[in-house]
């Protein structure tokens, strides 16, 4: 057993709400040893499990088996100016990829609102911001190296291995561990944001033309109350006005993690004072006006700890689906602290992507970790799956492969591609039996 095998280690999710205790934990140092790793576990008859930071709500990265952790297969292996590429290496954390194409003058055309994650595990769950024509981040891969069942190291892109491509940008951890992604890159760019607080009714009777008019659309509707902050991001020329030091403190960290972790703790202690202090907070909120490079706008830093559900719903069906939200909570005794998410993404042509074939609109609810979310996910999960809704492969959920097969028509494409690439379901554990049939 090598330097970077472990036994036993228990392992959680960011959330706290997944726990695993497996076999073994490789840590390989190049994608030869990973690919060894992967021989060994499967001749040792033990399944196997790619993680990476843990962002996911599901069980998604859970095993009994060999956990196969990529902490050092980071960094970027090549930059192709001329094709507009970036090659970069699974286990290189979002941040780290950010900063250092930043550094070359490039950067990602669109991103998530977090940066911890991994890139293989950020793409291979769907993890996507909010855009008119820009789409997730697996939207933006050129090309993928990944160790199949067999120990083999499989490249594919549109023109190499493309039936596998079509399918494994969102692959769920279930066709192969994935070792290196090639994104699709750009010269850095500036983006103007512009937050503002805004009635729930002049959101919704003007989303369409939000979404229209700006390049990336996005808000939080507070429960308990008709008030919304807006975030309007569109390219400019610049120069860079980032938020002062003071004010950006204020906002990021005093008011969406400091204050905010003091008033979920109160809420969670006493659920009756939510309403109020929803009224209160949803208002202490004021416009700033900032500009910047991508990352520093789309990204924000998120310590208050949670669970979360996310659906994507066809997008004309996005009003519909808030307010039929929002009159459950109103005829409900649940008690919400925090505000529901509501994001945009252009269709695309990923087998199991969130927004495949269809332009989507994502509405994302989170709990304060440690406070019950049952009742609330239920509801809402109802509601979003009565209008075809898609569940983000990485958040809480409780559909099956039976719904995802009427929701996906390229289903069983994906089903097809798994059976050939891992017959045995080497890399299979509970979560993927549940959703993808087997």
């Amino acid at each position: 057993m090598s330097d970077t095998t472990k036994t036993g280690t228990a392992w959680h999710n960011w959330g706290g709400n997944v726990t695993a205790r497996p076999a073994r934990a490789v840590s390989p140092s190049s994608v030869e040893e990973l690919a060894e790793a992967v021989r060994q576990a499967a001749a040792d008859g033990l399944k196997v499990k790619p993680v990476g930071t843990g962002h996911s709500f599901t069980a998604i990265a859970a095993t009994d088996g060999a956990h196969i952790r990529p902490d050092l297969l980071t960094g970027i292996r090549e930059i192709d100016r001329e094709a507009g590429t970036v090659t970069v290496e699974a286990g290189t954390p979002l941040k780290r990829l950010n900063l250092a194409l930043a550094r070359e003058g490039l950067s990602l055309t669109n991103m998530g609102d977090i940066m911890e994650q991994t890139v293989a595990g950020a793409t291979s769950t769907g993890t996507h911001g909010t855009g008119r024509e820009s789409a997730s981040l697996a939207a933006q891969i050129k090309a993928l190296e990944l160790v199949t069942a067999d120990g083999r190291i499989l490249t594919c892109s549109e023109k190499e291995n493309p039936e596998v491509f079509a399918v494994a940008r969102v692959g769920l951890g279930a066709l192969g561990i994935i070792t290196a992604i090639t994104f699709a890159v750009e010269p850095i760019f500036f983006l103007t944001a512009r937050e503002e607080p805004m009635g729930f009714e002049t959101v919704m009777s003007g989303f369409d033309e939000f979404v229209a008019e700006n390049e990336h659309f996005e808000f939080y509707w507070f429960p308990h109350t008709g008030n919304c902050n807006t975030k309007r991001n569109n390219r400019s020329l610049g120069p860079a006005a980032p938020p002062g030091k003071v004010a950006g403190w204020v906002e990021d960290e005093l008011m969406s993690n400091g204050l905010f972790q003091v008033v979920n703790s109160l809420g969670r202690a006493v659920p009756r004072t939510i309403p109020a202090i929803a009224k209160i907070a949803s208002r202490a909120l004021s416009a700033r006006t900032y500009t910047d490079i991508p990352y520093k706008v789309y990204t924000s830093p998120r310590r208050v700890r949670f669970v979360e559900m996310e659906y994507a719903v066809p997008r004309e069906a996005t009003v519909d689906a808030l307010r039929e939200v929002r009159a459950m909570i109103e005829r409900s005794p649940l008690k919400i602290s925090f505000p529901v998410e509501v994001r945009t993404a252009p269709a695309d042509d990923i087998a199991l992507s969130t927004a495949s074939g269809r332009d989507s609109s994502y509405l994302a609810v989170h709990m304060y970790k440690g406070t019950p979310y049952q009742g609330y996910f239920t509801a809402v999960e109802r509601i979003l799956t009565a209008h075809g809704g898609r569940p983000h492969w990485g958040k809480m959920h409780t559909r099956d492969a039976e719904y995802f097969s009427s929701v996906y028509p390229r289903f069983e494409e994906f089903r097809t591609v798994r059976d050939r690439l891992d017959p045995e379901r080497l890399f299979g554990n509970d979560y993927l039996r549940r959703v993808l049939g087997d």
